[in-house]
């Protein structure tokens, strides 16, 4: 299953709503923790890796992690593949996958990372917080029925990184 939000309340309602107690979860676009507590709450008994590069997600994150064993932060860049391979290195596959990136900003970034990362990570459900694809699946009208049952998209992304995406010219179909 894969949920699009918008709204920061209803975001962090349908993450308290779709994680279990025991799931590991990567959530990226931390930054100073306000959704992070919530998940890590959540997983007692699981996992949440928080990746997010700002200067401010370091130092919440690090307060965050005394109270949450269950918590584990890196910092960098979700367009870079180093990034992608130290998730992926550590632990291979991820229950939910929950992107905030800018909210309303870069539908298409926020599309190209959740792509990527949904596709090498396999999760089983996704959660997207961002206005423009919000009103992108809210305005459109399908006229083909394709579909993925998964929270990565199945049916497409079997193919590997597209070669030519500029953002994406360091990520490496090797951590597929």
């Amino acid at each position: 299953m894969i949920k699009i939000v918008y709204d920061i309340g209803i975001y962090r309602k349908t993450l308290n709503d779709l994680i279990k107690e025991d799931d590991i979860v990567v959530e990226i676009g931390s930054h100073v923790g306000g959704s992070t507590r919530i998940i890590a709450e959540k997983t007692r008994k699981g996992r949440v890796i928080a990746v997010d590069k700002s200067p401010q997600a370091y130092e919440a994150m690090k307060k965050l992690q005394m109270e949450y064993p269950n918590l584990e932060f890196i910092q960098g860049d979700v367009r870079l593949q180093e990034t992608l391979k130290k998730v992926h290195d550590h632990i291979g596959s991820c229950d939910v996958l929950a992107v905030d990136l800018g909210g309303g900003h870069h539908p298409d970034t926020t599309f190209k990372v959740y792509f990527i990362w949904s596709s090498t990570l396999k999760p089983r459900t996704s959660i997207i917080r961002n206005r423009g694809l919000l009103d992108f699946a809210n305005s459109s009208k399908m006229e083909e029925d394709i579909s993925s049952d998964m929270g990565w998209l199945e049916s497409s992304s079997h193919g590997g990184v597209p070669p030519r995406l500029k953002e994406f010219k360091l990520w490496s179909e090797k951590l597929y």
